[in-house]
């Protein structure tokens, strides 16, 4: 008698979970359209361009010309008196050894502002998801899944949003 009041009692629990479950909101974005569509990741991707597009081309235009001595150095090598070649090869080294010290300095300087400008997009986009999910009453927005149904995803309505 006691197994039949527990599997009664369990029975009437789980209906009542799948009530429940039944009246929850969901909705899904997707994180990489979003920061692939929205204006404000577009807008700080062409900052970051505009910040770091001289030092780049900078940063080409010495490793061409690291490439050209290195070529050269390569072509005179066999007319080169002993003090010469060394003398060249040392520049080269030291040159090259300046450029890379530069690039990964240039590096570093691009992946801290990439982070800081992708925490402003990111900090807009959960402000607009927050204020989505409270004025449609959702109780759980999910970003990344195994399986979407593309009548929960609200990518588009975020977009709309961040895009005004």
């Amino acid at each position: 008698m006691d197994t039949k009041k527990i599997a009664v009692l369990a029975f009437c629990l789980g209906i009542f979970g799948f009530a429940q479950a039944q009246t929850s909101k969901v909705g899904y974005i997707n994180p990489d359209k979003i920061m692939s569509e929205s204006a404000p990741a577009k807008a700080a991707e062409k900052k970051l361009e505009a910040d770091f597009s001289k030092r780049a081309k900078e940063m080409h235009g010495a490793q061409a010309r690291l490439k050209t001595m290195s070529e050269k150095l390569e072509k005179d090598m066999p007319v080169l008196t002993e003090s010469d070649r060394l003398k060249r090869q040392r520049e080269l080294a030291d040159l090259s050894q300046d450029f890379q010290r530069k690039q990964r300095a240039f590096r570093e300087d691009l992946m801290q502002r990439r982070n800081e400008e992708l925490a402003k997009v990111v900090d807009r986009v959960n402000k607009e998801i927050d204020r989505i999910a409270k004025a449609e009453k959702y109780d759980l927005i999910v970003q990344d899944a195994a399986y979407i149904n593309p009548r929960v995803d609200i990518t588009d309505q975020v977009l709309k949003a961040l895009n005004k």
